[in-house]
């Protein structure tokens, strides 16, 4: 059995070898029964009510996540999605029943949803515990066998999968490999049956490229700069605090965080005023001494955000510490357009401001942009939002909030163009995991004759069926 504990002995063979043990398990057949995949994510979900301090230390060592986020955010959230997931997937896995064309009758057609065989899962540092279960709970509701690859980046929680999943779950189904960019690219080299992976546009490319070699699927969650409009018809003070919420959860290393707002210059000051007040209320007059403000992620990850503060004149904030990897959050304007803050995904707690004339200007500004993973508007008039969605591309999208839409369940969560393909959550994640098989069973009373040789006269009557 390869070692997945020590990313120095993990290397190409072993991640050959792992991938074969896993294919083995799959070629049984018992991840094909309803009954093992509930055991699965029943067994997933006593974990984590079990080990919900070990899962808050871990996240607060890591990310220094306060615990209400750390449950909201990772731990309450995959528990929902399993009790989703169990609540629905008998019906998702029954056959489907579709209609039969009058050439093919008489005769019974419908889709038949099976799982796809292994499954690959990396997933970043940001939600380490989030965006490693809920796709995992996707791929065992599927029937799959899943590896799983932690973020290095997230070490404390990273350890704590390794060490509980394998053993709450079936191990020969399921596997936790832990390593850095060396034992991720040793798992790329192998034919996985689907591969989803979370994190940035640079690295996805990488990973497309490696499963193009075995013509692997893959769904990539990628990012991307999600803009915010607020609309002059807005109720400001609400817009304010739910982007400042959205902008201030895990201290902005959200993919769905608001990455910049377009504001219609008639609302710009006293929007400016508002959002200023509302981090003020949220984390004090010294936000290092809020217990409610996460940490960032590494010393290199904070050296990027702080440079990112070049690229405007700061508002509000600013101040920060690389040995607490503190970053106050920090609102900019008079933002060069040209510069890094605004050409890169930001992914901390940086907030610049745009001012546009109306809403043509702000949508023109984002449709002359890459296609971003959410798409956030502030407004109290239908017809303003049936013009954003309808003239906009992005992945998701949420009117009045910020990030609320990834709570629900039911909607497909995923990008589009630079920010993703692919999606999961909900019966979209059993779906993407499954193969739909389309099944056709022909009897074999009244066979019609028209389809066979030899064909003289029969083209129109094959035309009036087929009409």
């Amino acid at each position: 059995m390869p070692d997945t504990h020590h990313p120095h002995l993990f290397d190409d063979q072993a991640a050959a070898a792992l991938r074969s043990r896993l294919g083995n398990t799959f070629a049984t057949g018992r991840t094909h029964d309803l009954a093992w995949r509930k055991r699965q994510l029943l067994a997933v979900a006593q974990w984590l009510r079990d080990a919900d301090d070990a899962i808050m230390t871990a996240l607060a060592a890591d990310l220094g996540k306060p615990a209400l986020e750390s449950y909201g955010t990772e731990t309450g959230f995959c528990l929902a999605e399993i009790r989703h997931t169990l609540a629905h997937l008998e019906a998702w896995a029954a056959p489907e029943r579709v209609s039969s064309p009058m050439v093919n009758l008489p005769s019974r057609s419908w889709m038949r949803h099976q799982p796809k065989g292994v499954a690959l899962i990396i997933a970043p540092w940001n939600y380490p515990l989030q965006l490693a279960v809920a796709p995992m709970v996707a791929a065992l509701s599927a029937g799959c066998c899943v590896v799983l690859k932690p973020s290095e980046l997230a070490p404390a929680t990273s350890a704590l999968m390794a060490e509980a999943l394998p053993r709450v779950l079936d191990a020969e189904a399921v596997a936790v490999v832990e390593g850095d960019v060396a034992v991720s690219t040793a798992l790329l080299a192998q034919p996985w049956d689907h591969i989803l992976f979370t994190g940035s546009t640079r690295v996805g490319r990488v990973v497309m490229e490696a499963a193009a070699k075995h013509l692997s699927p893959v769904t990539l969650e990628l990012g991307g700069k999600s803009p915010v409009i607020v609309s002059r018809d807005a109720d400001i003070t609400l817009a304010a605090k739910r982007i400042a919420w959205g902008k201030g959860v895990n201290a902005g290393q959200t993919c769905i965080a608001p990455d910049y707002v377009l504001v219609e210059r008639a609302v710009q000051d006293r929007f400016q005023h508002e959002i200023i007040a509302t981090f003020k209320r949220f984390y004090g007059d010294d936000p290092q001494l809020s217990p409610d403000l996460a940490r960032i992620c590494t010393p290199a990850h904070h050296a990027r955000l702080v440079g990112l503060l070049d690229g405007g004149t700061i508002l509000h904030g600013g101040r920060h510490d690389v040995r607490d990897r503190f970053l106050e959050p920090t609102l900019l304007t008079d933002v060069d357009l040209d510069a890094p803050v605004m050409q890169e995904e930001i992914f901390g707690p940086i907030l610049p401001i745009v001012p546009v004339d109306d809403l043509d200007e702000a949508i023109a500004f984002i449709n002359a942009r890459p296609h971003p993973l959410a798409l956030y508007l502030f407004t109290r008039d239908d017809a303003r939002v049936d013009r954003v969605l309808g003239r906009t591309l992005s992945g998701g999208a949420c009117i009045n909030d910020t990030l609320s839409h990834i709570a629900v369940s039911d909607l497909h969560f995923g990008g589009v163009g630079a920010s993703g393909m692919g999606g999961y959550h909900g019966v979209h994640g059993f779906r993407t995991f499954s193969h739909t098989r389309g099944v056709v069973q022909r009897y074999g009373v009244a066979d019609v004759p028209l389809r066979y040789p030899p064909y003289a006269g029969n083209l129109k009557w094959i035309r009036k069926v087929m009409r």
